[in-house]
């Protein structure tokens, strides 16, 4: 219609706002991208060891009647793809019964809350560990005090019963399965080494150390665990149903469409819906991440997990908990959680490897190295060693047997395994705090490694709202009147347009409180304006090739956006300057991705000068203008091929090809359904600061979870290269093994608590 002409065809058929957003995630289940497969989420409880889910989940993957299959271990979820699940729970369990003890599966009942920690889990635990660490201390005192073997013994070994009997039997049962490179045996052969080779308060105190390590990594894990969740699990336990003037507390999930509900102040929105009596203000950051509240009233729709900030809402439910937007938010977490990076990928398999390793390391230190190098071990912690039944190996083959334990406790990987899933499962929850949704911890990788952005105009860098900008009169242009006179001509000719431009006119004629005529004819003329006749005076409306085919002179403008040309009776007689307004804070985020060394793009179909002008407003590095949804796809494989990775920000159905085809697509929250399923990541406030700040978030997760590995592994070498050179004993493996893993889970976490 306006001089606008180069916009795609397709310009956001229809936008969604940031409350009713839909992630394009089903509830019930997860549809598999391969037809004919359905995804289902499965609990999975008494799962304390990051390995043996690995494990667990190798096992299941292995089963003909499963496509594919993933343990998300921070999240207690198994996820399973599959033609067909009926019966498909039991044949699982026995499968998993043949891995691991104690570890049972069970349908997700999908709108019951996340369970909190069980306090009563670990009482048995520590009073084991209390009871065999009293009876320890009291064997070391006696052999302080030179009480004979058989007197500590009769101390000593009730303490290591106490403390490793569950490890044993553990160990004893998995080596009837087959399983031998299980941290339970690991931990019973290298502790029984020790009473084999006189170092019977060793062996105790070793196990005393690993049951106090084990512990404090569970309970870390689970705080862990419970902090990520409480984090993303908005969904309530109960409402407040109103029943005339009754209100009565029901469970969540009982709650209908159509129940009025009541919400206090200082209550969260329980399930999405409509106010129907009652005004306040809404606290929409815990969805959004958006610090600024927003007035609601009667009529207002208004979305779970915010927070009513002052005033008493009644409100109409209109969707129920399983499909409320609070759920959807967990669901899309916790799915993003069961795409697993290659870097998660990469340490499971090489944790296959590594244990294997490790153990024959040991059996070449304890067999062979005595033989090769009888002097090698003539010191041990530092001092000659004299350990008790040294006649059984030698001297020297005694104290290769005693690092080689060393090694034994080192070869656990659990320190691994469990790091980097749970640093990439904290990286998906502190962003979901601050309203941006990874699909997949792949997302996260993807995006830490982007060498550029590439953003469409409208609905990303600015808001999508077109505003007169400015009204020029030809005849007298600092006139008031003359401005308020064309602007009155103009919104007569365009009040009967549906068209953006058309009703930005008429609404700035409105805040101006002009009373606009109605016009005795009009020709809507595609592509160039509107002809009519106003007052008996034939007007043109529209762009310069309106005006060139009816042969009027016009003053040729540098301004950027789009100019609505005025003609009266054949003659000019100004211009509406039309402009999209860009959002606040966008110069800012560009500012800060160029900081990061990140190269800036614009790809757009709008015209030439109205994005320069906001490239240029913004601080963008590169614009390509006027481009169709096809131009725009190639256009950006040609910057990946110039600058590498590429991540593609976008909020139009037009952009849906764009976003699938980038190394990470990204979405406003308030684009079109197409463009929040291609993408990849989605900007629930959709405002452009989530940008640089999902990079932020991304490189700090990938960052965290190669620290973990580095640690673990650097530890692991160390006390493996003390112990050869007689320096470390099974304390030190010990540490290497549940310390390090306790390092390395709080490391992980501490992405949450960024500002």
């Amino acid at each position: 219609m306006h001089e606008q002409e180069h916009r795609p065809s397709g310009h956001r058929g229809h936008r969604l706002h940031h409350q009713t957003v839909d992630m394009g995630i089903r509830q019930e289940e997860i549809i598999s991208p391969l037809d004919g497969f359905e995804t289902r989420v499965y609990l999975i409880e008494g799962l304390d060891c990051a390995n043996c889910a690995a494990k667990v989940e190798a096992k299941i993957q292995a089963m003909p009647e499963v496509e594919s299959a993933a343990v998300v271990f921070a999240a207690k979820q198994l996820r399973v793809s599959a033609r067909s699940h009926e019966g498909l729970l039991e044949k699982m369990q026995r499968v998993t019964d043949t891995v691991e003890d104690g570890v049972t599966l069970s349908a997700r009942n999908h709108t019951a809350p996340t369970p909190k920690p069980q306090a009563e889990s670990g009482k048995k635990d520590l009073l084991a560990i209390v009871l065999g660490g009293v009876l320890f201390i009291i064997g070391e005192a006696m052999e302080l005090l030179g009480a004979p073997l058989y007197a500590m013994l009769l101390v000593l070994i009730p303490a290591y019963l106490i403390l490793g009997g569950e490890v044993l039997l553990t160990a004893l049962r998995n080596i009837v399965k087959g399983k031998v490179f299980d941290e339970n045996f690991l931990m019973s052969l290298a502790t029984l080494g020790a009473f084999c080779i006189g170092d019977c308060p060793e062996a105790v105190g070793v196990m005393l150390f690993y049951r106090v390590g084990e512990y404090f990594e569970e309970r870390a894990v689970e705080r862990s665990r419970s902090q990520i969740m409480s984090a993303v699990d908005l969904r309530p336990e109960t409402v407040n149903l109103a029943q005339g003037k009754n209100i009565s507390v029901i469970p969540a999930e009982d709650a209908q469409v159509g129940d009025i509900l009541l919400v206090r102040p200082g209550d969260r929105i329980p399930l999405d819906g409509v106010i129907v009596s009652g005004e306040s203000r809404i606290d929409t950051s815990p969805v959004t991440g958006e610090p600024v509240p927003v007035g609601v009233g009667p009529g207002s729709a208004v979305i779970s997990g915010c927070v009513n900030t002052s005033g008493q809402l009644m409100m109409r439910v209109e969707k129920p908990l399983s499909e409320s937007m609070v759920t959807r938010i967990l669901d899309s977490v916790e799915n993003a959680a069961a795409n697993k990076p290659a870097i998660d990928k990469f340490i499971t398999r090489f944790a296959r490897i590594y244990t294997p390793a490790v153990v024959l390391g040991a059996l070449f230190v304890a067999l062979a190295l005595p033989c090769i190098l009888p002097d090698w071990h003539f010191f041990v912690d530092g001092v000659k060693y004299a350990g008790r039944n040294s006649v059984l190996f030698g001297e020297a083959g005694t104290a290769s047997v005693f690092t080689a334990l060393t090694f034994l406790v080192i070869s656990c990987p659990c320190a691994l395994v469990l790091s980097v899933p749970l640093a990439f499962f904290s990286g998906i929850g502190a962003a979901s705090k601050k309203g941006i949704l990874f699909k997949g911890g792949n997302s996260i990788e993807a995006l830490a490694q982007i060498k550029a952005v590439v953003m469409d105009k409208t609905g990303t860098i600015t808001k999508g709202d077109f505003k007169v900008q400015q009204v020029k009169s030809a005849a007298a242009p600092e006139k008031v009147d003359a401005q308020r006179e064309l602007l009155w001509l103009c919104a007569s000719c365009e009040q009967r347009s549906t068209h953006p431009i058309a009703a930005s006119i008429v609404s700035a004629a409105q805040e101006q409180g002009l009373v606009l005529a109605q016009p005795q004819a009009l020709e809507e003329l595609p592509g160039r304006g509107i002809r009519a006749t106003v007052e008996g005076t034939e007007v043109l409306c529209g762009n310069a090739r309106l005006m060139r085919e009816n042969d009027i002179d016009f003053d040729e403008c540098g301004e950027y956006g789009t100019r609505v040309l005025v003609a009266v009776n054949g003659v000019c007689q100004g211009y509406l300057l039309i402009a999209d307004t860009v959002k606040p804070g966008a110069e800012q985020a560009v500012g800060q991705l160029r900081r990061g060394g990140i190269k800036t793009v614009m790809l757009t179909g709008d015209a030439e000068e109205a994005a320069r002008a906001v490239a240029e407003t913004v601080g963008i590095d590169q614009v390509h203008a006027k481009l169709l949804p096809q131009d725009k796809l190639e256009k950006l494989q040609a910057i990946r091929k110039e600058t590498g990775r590429v991540m593609f920000v976008g909020d139009g159905i037009n952009d849906a090809p764009v976003l699938a085809g980038a190394d990470v697509g990204a979405a406003m929250g308030t684009g079109a359904d197409a463009a929040i399923e291609a993408a990849d990541v989605v900007f629930m406030n959709s405002d452009v600061s989530a940008i640089p700040e999902s990079v932020e978030i991304a490189r700090a997760t990938r960052r965290i979870s190669w620290q973990n590995v580095y640690f673990a592994l650097a530890v692991k070498l160390i006390v493996m290269i003390l112990g050869l050179c007689g320096y470390a004993n099974m304390w030190f493996a010990v540490f290497a093994d549940t310390g390090v893993s306790m390092l390395c889970l709080l490391n992980s976490i501490r992405i949450l608590y960024r500002k």
